[in-house]
């Protein structure tokens, strides 16, 4: 090995580890306060349901198919579905901001919102 080839691993040893630091302690939480479980079924809004510890159950029955969604522990997930590939059930409980689980067969979809740390005022202003 020459000294080159040293130099070029010692950087790239480097850059992993940023990397590996970044993911793992990743960023701050930039939402604050409330998060709610924003469901629309074939792109209506069905329900919205506060993500709390409680367990909250939710059915939802169409034309499409059968979805049961629950909520507990801050977290929500699709439970049970009889939609063909279960994806939507393996997919697991999501909790947030910006995470989704998707029925497609059914056309559900459950999606995590909650408010900005930084509120959701004015960028800017184009003159």
């Amino acid at each position: 090995m020459k000294r080159g080839d040293i130099s070029i691993i010692a950087v790239l040893l480097i850059g992993v580890i940023i990397l590996v630091s970044f993911l793992w302690f990743g960023e701050e939480d930039v939402y604050a306060g409330t998060t709610f479980a924003k469901i629309t079924v074939d792109g209506e809004l069905y329900k919205t349901a506060e993500l709390t510890t409680e367990l909250q159950e939710i059915e939802i029955r169409t034309d499409r198919g059968y979805n049961l969604i629950r909520i507990i522990d801050n977290a929500v997930q699709i439970i049970d579905a009889d939609c063909p590939d279960q994806l939507c059930v393996h997919m697991g409980a999501v909790r947030k901001v910006g995470e989704k689980v998707v029925c497609l067969p059914n056309r559900v979809l459950v999606e995590v919102v909650g408010q900005s740390k930084e509120g959701d005022g004015v960028d800017a202003i184009v003159s």
